[in-house]
C-alpha cells in the first residue's frame, strides 16, 4: 500500500490551518525590523547597540519556554496550547504599537517569545500525528513556508503601512488578525486522527497502522533525558544554532541594510526585502519534494547551508561599492538558508521514537531560538559600530560554515534498528 493513498484530503484540510498560524505567528515577530528602519529608535530614543539588543529579546524569551510547551503538547494537547498562545500573541503584538518607553518595548519583546515558544514544535508534534514518514519534509515544509511567504508579503504590506500611518499603527493592524484566527483555530482541528469527523473509519485505521509501523524500526529511548543525551541530538543543536545565526541575522536587518545602502524610501526597501523570500519559498517547495522522494534528508540541507554561506562572503568581496550585484547574493544567501527546513526537521522523527521525538525538536529549535538572538544582536551591533554589513556578512557566513560541517558528522541510521526493505535513511 503506498502511504500517499491515505486519506488525501489530509493535504488540503490541515496544511492551510498549519500554514496560517504559523504564518501569523512570523508576521508578528518579524515586522519588528520594519519598525527599526522606519524610526522607532529615534522616536523611544533607542541607541543602536539597544535597537539590537531590543530585536533579539524576543529570540530570549522563545529560548526559555520551547521544552515546556512541547512537553505539553507532546502529553495534553497542541489545540488547546496553540490558541492560547495565538490570542496572546495577537495582543503583545498589538500593544508593541502603544510603548511609550524602552522598558515597555523590552517587557513585550520578551513575553511575545515566549508566547510564541511553543508554537513551532507544538505544530511539527502535530504534523507528526497526521503525516508519515513519505510526506514529512513536505509537510514541515508548508508549516514552515509560512516564515518566507509571510515575510515576501509582510515586507510589502509594512512598507505601505508604514508610509500611509506610521510604526505604530503597523503593530496595531498586523496583531489582530492572529486574535481572529484563534476563533478559526478553536473550530476547525482536532489532536489525532481518531478524532476527526471528515475521515472515514478506513482512512483513520488506514493512517494510524502505517505510523505505527514506522515506530517499530526506531530504536527505544526510555525519557528526555536519555534523548537530549544522544550525540546526534547534541549535534543538531549546534548545527541550528549556527545556522539561525544566519538567518535571523539576515531577516531582522535586511531593511536596514538596504535602506543604508542606497538611502531609498521605506516603499522600496520593503519590495527588495520581499524578493530573497520568494526565492526561497520557490526552493523550499523543489527541496522538500526530492529529500521525501529520495529519502535521504542530509543531502537536502549541507550543500544549501554551504551556497549560503559563500554568497554570503561573497557579498562581503563584492563591498558596497556595487550594490545591485551585493543584492543578488544577499536573494541567493536567502532563498539557500531557507530551503532545507523541510528536509531538517524530518531527520528527528525518523531518528528518535515519538516519546521523545516532540521533546527532542523543541530542544534542537530553543537552541535555533539562541543563535537568532546571538545573530540578530550581534549583527545589529556589527552593522551599527562599522557602520556597514560587511562584518556582519563575515560573521553570518562563518556561522553557515559551521552548521554545514556540524550537519556532515551527523550520523541518524546509528540511532535506528536495521532500516526495513533497504529503505535509505538520512
Amino acid at each position: 500500500m503506498k502511504t500517499q493513498t491515505i486519506a488525501p484530503k489530509r493535504w488540503w484540510f490541515i496544511m492551510p490551518i498549519v500554514f496560517i498560524t504559523y504564518s501569523l505567528a512570523y508576521l508578528d515577530r518579524a515586522n519588528f525590523s520594519f519598525a527599526s528602519a522606519a524610526g522607532i529608535n529615534d522616536d523611544l530614543g533607542i541607541t543602536k547597540g539597544m535597537s539590537s539588543l531590543l530585536g533579539a529579546l524576543f529570540f530570549l524569551g522563545y529560548f526559555f519556554f520551547q521544552i515546556p510547551g512541547a512537553v505539553y503538547a507532546e502529553r495534553r494537547s497542541v489545540k488547546k496550547l496553540i490558541f492560547c498562545c495565538l490570542v496572546l500573541w495577537g495582543l503583545c503584538a498589538s500593544l508593541t504599537g502603544v510603548v511609550s518607553n524602552i522598558p515597555m518595548l523590552a517587557a513585550i519583546r520578551f513575553v511575545l517569545g515566549v508566547v510564541e515558544a511553543a508554537v513551532m514544535p507544538a505544530m511539527l508534534i502535530y504534523i507528526s500525528n497526521w503525516f508519515t514518514k513519505s510526506e514529512r519534509s513536505r509537510a514541515n515544509t508548508f508549516l514552515i513556508l509560512g516564515n518566507p511567504v509571510t515575510v515576501l508579503w509582510m515586507s510589502v504590506v509594512s512598507g505601505y503601512l508604514i508610509d500611509s500611518f506610521g510604526w505604530r499603527e503597523m503593530f496595531i493592524f498586523e496583531g489582530i488578525p492572529a486574535v481572529i484566527w484563534a476563533v478559526a483555530w478553536w473550530f476547525l482541528v482536532q489532536d489525532k486522527p481518531s478524532q476527526a469527523k471528515w475521515m472515514s473509519e478506513a482512512e483513520k485505521a488506514a493512517l494510524q497502522a502505517q505510523l505505527q509501523k514506522e515506530q517499530q524500526g526506531i530504536k527505544a529511548v526510555r525519557n528526555y533525558g536519555e534523548a537530549f543525551r544522544n550525540r546526534n541530538v547534541v549535534l543538531l543543536c549546534l548545527q541550528y544554532f549556527a545556522w539561525s545565526i544566519g538567518v535571523y541575522g539576515f531577516v531582522l536587518w535586511l531593511p536596514s541594510i538596504l535602506r543604508n545602502g542606497t538611502q531609498m524610501g521605506m516603499v522600496e526597501a520593503g519590495w527588495l526585502s520581499a524578493v530573497p523570500y520568494l526565492v526561497a519559498t520557490i526552493a523550499m517547495i523543489v527541496v522538500s519534494w526530492a529529500s521525501d522522494k529520495m529519502q535521504n534528508r542530509k543531502l537536502f540541507v549541507w550543500p544549501l547551508l554551504l551556497i549560503g554561506a559563500l554568497a554570503f562572503l561573497g557579498s562581503y568581496l563584492v563591498g558596497s561599492s556595487n550594490f545591485w550585484l551585493s543584492y543578488a547574493l544577499l536573494v541567493i544567501a536567502g532563498g539557500a538558508m531557507y530551503a532545507p527546513y523541510g528536509p531538517f526537521f524530518a531527520i528527528i522523527p525518523e531518528m528518535l521514537p515519538r516519546n521523545v521525538a516532540g521533546g527532542a525538536m523543541a530542544l534542537i529549535n530553543s537552541m535555533g531560538a539562541l543563535g537568532s538572538f546571538v545573530g540578530s544582536w550581534i549583527v545589529g551591533y556589527l552593522n551599527g559600530a562599522t557602520g556597514s554589513p560587511s562584518a556582519s556578512y563575515i560573521f553570518m557566513g562563518a556561522a553557515l560554515l559551521a552548521s554545514v560541517w556540524l550537519t556532515l558528522i551527523v550520523k541518524p541510521a546509528e540511532n535506528k534498528a536495521p532500516p526495513l526493505h533497504g529503505a535509505k535513511h538520512a
